[in-house]
């Protein structure tokens, strides 16, 4: 029995000690946001009967054309607060670089673990923060491998991008693990097999997602995803990180994002320049 109970407390060390967001709120849930409500359209005029029905289509078209063109594209919302600080709000990584860069694109990127419970309480607000991100802002989830279960998640994460089903399959993994606990993740004994079952479970063949995540590709991912969250110098996860620039910081999971918006739009400016 002892030494069972030594084997359970090995595996568990590596969560407890990675899974604390940079402010050390790893045991402070994110509270419950509401979606602003949308607002309705305005009714566009109605058109002037056309004089000639052959010439409507096209009279049609051409308006519609110079209306798009004429559109304005709304400016991004100002952050709100004060200015960040450095030191103290967020760290400048120093060499720092986006993970995968994308042309006119800032990159924001949430290094994470499914067995997280922190990540897990995170993942509602960043999730809704994400959908509202402006169109020049590119979201990149990477997950974090700090060995054992984690990596295993850290290969499902990229075989379920290989097989097209990360996007739809990220939240259920999260309420599997930590709500339903049809997944043990936070006591590390989940096999490639438990996961891929789950899968199975989500409209993808199992043993094709088995292979998938053993393959050299999804370990040269998972290892590429290691060497940039060393390089960022990481405490924890969640993290958010800008641009490759800045590790964000903050004092709970609001005010990281806050910050967050901040970056976004300090290297909005310098690329204007």
């Amino acid at each position: 029995m002892n030494i069972r109970f030594a084997l359970a407390l090995t595996a568990l060390l590596p969560l407890m000690v990675a899974c604390k967001a940079q402010d050390g709120t790893a045991e402070t849930a994110a509270p419950a946001t509401t979606p602003a409500a949308a607002q309705t359209a305005p009714e566009a005029a109605p058109a002037p009967a056309a004089t000639d029905a052959a010439a409507a289509p096209a009279t049609a078209e051409a308006a519609s054309t110079d209306a798009a063109a004429n559109t304005p594209v709304p400016a991004p919302a100002r952050p709100v607060g004060p200015e960040p600080v450095a030191g103290t709000d967020y760290v400048v990584i120093e060499g720092g670089q986006p993970f995968q860069p994308a042309t006119g694109k800032i990159e924001v990127v949430e290094i994470f673990g499914y067995v997280c419970p922190a990540c897990a309480r995170f993942q509602p607000l960043v999730g809704s923060w994400k959908a509202g991100l402006p169109a020049d802002v590119n979201f990149v989830y990477v997950p974090a491998g700090f060995g054992g279960i984690w990596d295993n998640y850290a290969r499902a994460f990229y075989a379920a991008e290989a097989l097209g089903v990360q996007e739809k399959t990220h939240d259920p993994l999260y309420a599997a693990i930590h709500v339903q606990k049809t997944l043990k993740g936070e006591m590390g004994v989940d096999s490639p097999e438990d996961i891929a079952k789950f899968y199975g479970q989500h409209g993808v063949d199992a043993k094709t997602f088995l292979d998938t995540m053993s393959g050299f590709s999804i370990a040269a991912k998972v290892n590429r995803a290691k060497q940039f969250a060393q390089r960022s110098k990481i405490a924890g996860t969640p993290s958010i990180i800008v641009n490759g620039k800045y590790l964000v910081k903050g004092k709970g999971y609001d005010d990281m994002l806050r910050i967050a918006d901040h970056l976004i739009a300090r290297e909005r400016a310098a690329n204007a320049k």
